[in-house]
């Protein structure tokens, strides 16, 4: 470099000066990458300063620096999920039990099913009662190992009272859309509208919240497409099968989990969690009161 070195790349970052370096190497222009008291610096000859200048904006262009993710939109705190699935296996084994030795010498698979006709008749809770019924063992145990995975997971980023609240709403609303677009005959029990409903709760929620990565559009659309996935790996079966209710659960409770992210700030609240699990609970045991009532 005999007629004086230029500085043509400054950075406190000495990769950043490498890789300009190599740019440089490639299209043949001497160079030095020298350190000093401001950090690092690539010099050139003063009659290739502006050929390199050129090259190295033209880099900076085809490259720019990663854009920083963007924060969650929501804080999420470590909660204790497992009161709520617990109160939610309590629940069901306690309903299959009345059910299965007819308690107060009611049919309760007929007071508490979905059954459209009387549910367009009036009788609302019929949208939640059915939740807790099951035809067999089988089909109990499936709702409670799905139910309590996917009511881990809800508990976890919402709190176990707002996750089953939630949850208890988005399915009474899932079951009274699947009425709607449904024949008036269509009837169904189980629980497995609540598991989609809790599924639904979590993609929302995580997705909205921003709590994955979101600075590649597969990642902004994991958790959705994974809820979707696992909707479609769970979610179908059989001629039995009651698609229109798991995906109608879904969809309420997706749409519930976005709505949470609008609140989250108070779910640290103990009392809030506390009252929204006993209000759920009150929920289910006022729709049953109703239901035998209207029997007996």
């Amino acid at each position: 470099m005999a007629d004086g070195p230029a500085v043509v790349f400054r950075s406190h970052n000495r990769h950043a000066c490498a890789d300009r370096a190599l740019v440089l190497m490639s299209l043949a222009i001497a160079h030095e990458v020298v350190e000093d008291a401001d950090g690092y610096a690539i010099v050139v000859a003063e009659a290739d300063a502006e050929r390199a200048r050129f090259e190295l904006w033209q880099y900076a262009q085809e490259n720019p620096p990663p854009t920083p993710p963007a924060p969650p939109a929501v804080t999420v705190a470590e909660h204790n999920a497992l009161p709520g699935v617990a109160g939610y296996a309590l629940v069901l084994c306690i309903a299959a039990w009345l059910s299965g030795v007819g308690a107060f010498g009611v049919d309760w698979f007929g007071a508490g099913r979905i059954d459209g006709a009387l549910v367009r008749e009036g009788q609302w809770w019929r949208t939640l009662t059915a939740l807790t019924l099951h035809g067999s063992l089988g089909h109990l145990l499936g709702n409670l190992g799905f139910g309590t995975l996917f009511g881990l997971l809800a508990g976890r980023v919402v709190g176990p009272g707002v996750a089953w609240l939630t949850i208890v709403l988005a399915s009474a609303a899932a079951n009274a859309m699947n009425t709607v677009l449904l024949v008036s005959s269509h009837r169904s029990i189980g629980a497995s509208t609540a598991v989609f409903a809790a599924l639904g709760l979590v993609a929302g929620f995580v997705w909205r919240g921003r709590l994955m990565a979101q600075d590649r559009w597969p990642y902004r659309l994991g958790p959705v497409v994974g809820g979707i996935a696992l909707l479609a790996f769970t979610g179908t079966g059989d001629e039995n099968t009651d698609i229109g209710a798991h995906l109608a659960g879904f969809v309420c409770g997706f749409a519930a989990g976005i709505v949470l992210t609008r609140v989250a700030r108070g779910f640290g609240s103990r009392r809030l969690q506390w009252l929204c699990g006993s209000t759920a609970l009150l929920l289910i045991v006022a729709a049953w009161a109703a239901a035998l009532s209207y029997r007996l």
